[in-house]
């Protein structure tokens, strides 16, 4: 299971490239972010919402009501320009921070 910490740094980014294949809500969010995690990433909404909130504040992603094919109305949730241009600056980042653990960490090291 992933650290605390580790999971909360990297919301905003996971959250962002799962909006990055197109819109969605909540709870199909939940759902990816578990399934492509292998199960190890179990998100809550009380995770979810206040990071899709101020990511929302921030301009990197837009909300819109809709009616689902159930009847119900659900918020869906998609990145905009700017949201893409911060995803795309947040995958560097990762990619240097794995960089730098990759080259440090002998190659079958468990520590």
């Amino acid at each position: 299971m992933a650290s605390r910490n580790l999971v909360a740094a990297s919301a905003t980014p996971i959250l962002m490239a799962v909006l990055s294949h197109g819109e969605n809500y909540g709870y199909a969010i939940i759902a990816r972010v578990r399934a492509m995690s292998g199960g190890e990433l179990n998100w809550t909404e009380g995770m979810l919402y206040p990071v899709l909130h101020r990511i929302e504040k921030k301009g990197l992603v837009e909300a819109t009501w809709r009616k689902a094919n159930g009847g119900r109305d659900r918020k869906y949730y998609a990145l905009t320009p700017s949201g893409r241009e911060a995803l795309a600056e947040e995958r560097a980042s990762w990619e240097r921070v794995h960089g730098t653990l990759q080259a440090l960490l002998p190659e079958g090291s468990h520590a």
